[in-house]
């Protein structure tokens, strides 16, 4: 069990590690919601994936390229949208803390919403994590298990992480909150682009 549960650890923190949109969209919550509310947002993944492992060993590598196209095209277009929001809050800055009407639950259909509808989660665990837990779930479920505890409890660990480093940061001073507000906007509408073109192009 303990080789599959470091190797869920190892891929918690390559997937934790690589900056995607789920990750720019929980920095930009947090600057302009504040931790607290963002807190929520980081359990996504454990919303969002279990559709998403099973689509990706059952379905996926059946089904047609356009309909991973579309996948990309919807994807980009609801990024294009959070960066829009972001946006309008750096447009429109305030203190976090003055934003006492956010809802934190809205913001996590929103980071349920964007892996769902981003193609990369169901390529890893189609290429990479899918026939790991398969053959430790073959073994014994006792594997498969700790596979995927390892590799949960690390990633989300990391977004937890960095919801507290990046609220943190509201310590400095509204005008650097801002600055980095404007850099996830930059960063959010690059993603969008990117995914509209691996879709539209591909």
């Amino acid at each position: 069990m303990w080789i599959y549960l470091l190797q869920g650890i190892g891929y918690g923190l390559a997937a934790a590690a690589q900056p995607g949109p789920l990750q720019m969209f929980l920095i930009s919550q947090t600057l302009t919601r504040g931790w607290k509310r963002t807190l929520l947002s980081g359990f996504a993944p454990l919303i969002s994936d279990g559709p998403i492992i099973l689509v990706s060993l059952l379905v996926l590598s059946q089904v047609p390229a356009w309909l991973q196209r579309g996948l990309y095209v919807a994807g980009g277009l609801l990024i294009l949208y959070l960066a829009y929001g972001a946006f309008k809050a750096w447009q429109n800055f305030e203190s976090p803390l003055a934003r006492s009407e956010s809802d934190p639950q809205r913001s996590l259909f929103k980071a349920v919403m964007i892996n769902i509808l981003n193609p990369v989660p169901y390529l890893f665990w189609m290429l990479v994590l899918g026939p790991i837990l398969l053959a430790g779930w073959q073994e014994t479920p006792v594997h498969g298990i700790g596979f995927l505890a390892g590799f949960y409890s690390t990633m989300i660990g990391s977004s937890l992480g960095l919801i507290f480093v990046f609220g943190t940061v509201q310590k400095l001073g509204l005008r650097i909150t801002r600055m980095l507000l404007g850099i996830s906007v930059i960063v959010l509408f690059c993603f969008a682009i990117y995914e509209l073109f691996l879709g539209i192009a591909g």
